[in-house]
């Protein structure tokens, strides 16, 4: 199954493009479920189609689906009490009624999280349409598996865990129950629950489509996207130019300038950019979608590659090559932290294990070309093999 992530600056239309892309791909045979997460029901407004918690049949092989956050909420609650029941006696803690649980900050994006990985799993469908959250809500989230995964590591590690089969022993002998038993599985089902959704997200049928109206203000924020993406070695798909007025637009009046700033910026983006036109008014059901004729979903799309290059007969080093298209020396940072590399390119960073063969060595420099991070590593004399 092929995952397909829709982003792009607020108001952009993406959710619009999201409907048309899968409306698109379902009439052309591909089995498709279109995943929405707004709170309001913008996904079944571009549908023709009301969405909610449970999914629903659009069109033949079309389906959409909206999870409700709040429900969710309550449902993890609830069994965080059930198996947290100990810890919280000890604490004399009053449980939460259901009635009473509204969703915190981050339910909404949880819940799609855990549903993009329910609905990859379920192997149902050919094609899974995401319709993301604004581009810098929705790089936070895809970047919220892997760093998660990354804080409980480090908090509890997997070996530490190993402690928890005399956790019932060490109760019986003290005379109380341990609090400790819970904590150790309730971070090993977190642990395989992120584990799940980062390895939809590294699939090789995983990429993203963005979307941004021509302009200014949609190429600054695209400029970012793609980085943010690249940091995260996600590939974009393609680039969706969204609204774009027709040529006759021009009449000499207010339209002027925004023609112009529209053509200027799809020359700027060439032939990368997928121009939907502007239909004059908001797109509404299946006709709507259909006159958008969203570009189909491009094949062609191929993983983003982190390759080690072996340098190490001609100068001594392993290359280590990270594509960061728009990245600015200036704004570039590396850290390396034991067997990690703390990698911060504008207003993005991530922490990335080595690949083993870098853990064996010092950091021995790194440089900026043509929108690719080489990094410069040397054999470490105390670690590599000797030869014989």
């Amino acid at each position: 199954m092929r995952t397909l992530l829709i982003t792009g600056p607020g108001g952009s239309g993406r959710t619009t493009v999201a409907a048309a892309t899968a409306q698109r791909a379902a009439a052309a045979g591909a089995r498709t479920l279109v995943l929405g997460a707004d709170r309001t029901d913008t996904l079944g407004a571009a549908l023709g189609v009301r969405t909610g918690p449970a999914p629903v049949s659009v069109a033949p092989r079309l389906t959409a689906w909206r999870p409700d956050a709040a429900a969710g909420f309550r449902d993890d609650l609830a069994g965080f009490q059930d198996r947290a029941a100990t810890v919280l006696d000890l604490l004399g803690a009053s449980r939460l009624d259901p009635e009473e649980v509204t969703p915190l900050p981050g339910a909404e994006e949880l819940t799609l999280l855990r549903a993009l990985r329910d609905a990859a799993l379920a192997e149902a469908h050919d094609l899974l349409v995401v319709d993301l959250p604004p581009a810098p809500q929705a790089l936070a989230l895809l970047a919220l598996p892997e760093e998660l995964r990354r804080y409980l590591r480090r908090l509890l590690p997997p070996e530490r865990q190993a402690a928890r089969a005399l956790r019932p022993l060490l109760g019986r002998l003290a005379g109380v129950p341990m609090p400790a038993e819970w904590l150790y599985e309730t971070t090993a089902r977190w642990d395989t629950e992120l584990a799940a959704v980062e390895a939809v997200l590294a699939d090789r049928g995983t990429a993203v489509r963005l979307v941004a109206e021509p302009g200014p203000a949609g190429a600054d924020a695209i400029r970012d996207a793609r980085l943010g993406l690249a940091l995260r070695a996600l590939p974009v798909e393609s680039l969706v130019a969204n609204r774009v007025l027709p040529e006759d637009a021009a009449d000499g009046g207010r339209l002027d300038r925004l023609v112009a700033q529209q053509r200027k910026t799809l020359e700027e983006w060439g032939a990368a950019a997928r121009p939907v036109a502007h239909l004059g008014h908001d797109p509404r059901g299946a006709d709507d979608l259909a006159a958008l004729a969203a570009p189909p979903v491009n094949p062609a799309a191929s993983p983003v590659e982190w390759p080690v290059a072996d340098r190490l007969a001609r100068d001594g080093v392993l290359v280590w090559r990270l594509p960061l298209p728009g990245a600015v020396r200036d704004e570039l940072d590396l850290v390396r932290r034991g067997d990690e590399l703390v990698v911060t390119a504008g207003p993005f960073r991530r922490i990335v294990t080595l690949p083993s063969v870098l853990r064996r060595c010092t950091v021995d420099g790194a440089a900026l070309r043509d929108d690719e991070l080489c990094v410069r590593f040397a054999p470490d004399p105390g670690l590599w093999p000797k030869t014989p």
